[in-house]
């Protein structure tokens, strides 16, 4: 009778196959933090610092405690700079909690080793780490000059609402306007000009120009406006 031919036993794991099973392979868990950024920038974070910047000198005249906070040996300046230095805080604290919440995601979902970058790039998890810092910064940053125009707004009226509203309209009327390619000449005046640019930072290596150019421009605006607030709060009669 044929004798069928033993079936061939499968070749034993090499060091080659097992070194291949045991390489970690580049994981994009911190894209996470580029990603939660995009969709919160346009509208999220601006409706939040508007809120907050909004409420800084309304909400106290609403209350009718901001009469009573210049009744104090405080210079209304110097008020002026506390409640602004309160809003630039909050402005770091929403950032940073949208990369920690990013972060946390992420490597919740994902396994945590090296990163991949925009650029197609490898770096490790602890440079990912001061990368999505940076990224932190760069947002807090695009914020400083909406929150300027919040407090000088917040000066104009004893309506807290309406000057977050205001704010938060201006954030959106102002992305509006620059996309659209008939005003590209205005573009780079927009308070909302740069405010995607820290995928640059993102990228190997990393490029500076769009974090120069976006801090020149949010000191533009806090300068103007800080000044206009300072002008409009120290002749204000407060009555409340």
């Amino acid at each position: 009778m044929p004798v069928n031919p033993p079936c061939p036993t499968p070749p034993a794991a090499g060091p080659s196959t097992t070194a291949s099973r045991s390489v970690r392979k580049p994981r994009p868990w911190p894209r996470w933090n580029a990603s939660r950024l995009v969709v919160t920038i346009p509208l999220f974070l601006p409706l939040t610092v508007g809120v907050v910047a909004g409420d800084t000198i309304a909400g106290e005249a609403s209350l009718g405690t901001l009469r009573y906070l210049l009744l104090a040996p405080v210079e209304r300046g110097r008020l002026l700079l506390v409640k602004y230095l309160g809003a630039a805080t909050f402005c770091l604290a929403a950032t940073l909690s949208i990369v920690l919440a990013g972060s946390l995601v992420g490597a919740a979902l994902f396994p945590v080793g090296p990163v991949t970058l925009l650029s197609g790039d490898t770096i490790g998890a602890w440079e990912a780490l001061w990368r999505a810092l940076l990224v932190a910064g760069y947002v807090t940053v695009s914020l400083l000059g909406l929150a300027a125009v919040g407090l000088f707004v917040s000066t104009l009226t004893v309506a807290p609402v309406g000057a977050m509203a205001a704010t938060a309209v201006l954030a959106i009327v102002v992305q509006m306007l620059g996309s659209l390619d008939q005003i590209a000449w205005l573009h780079p005046w927009l308070l909302s000009e740069h405010w995607l640019g820290f995928v640059d930072l993102l990228r190997n290596p990393v490029r500076w120009d769009s974090f120069v150019d976006n801090a020149l421009l949010q000191l533009g605006y806090v300068v103007v406006f800080g000044a206009l607030a300072y002008g409009r709060f120290t002749t204000k009669d407060v009555l409340s």
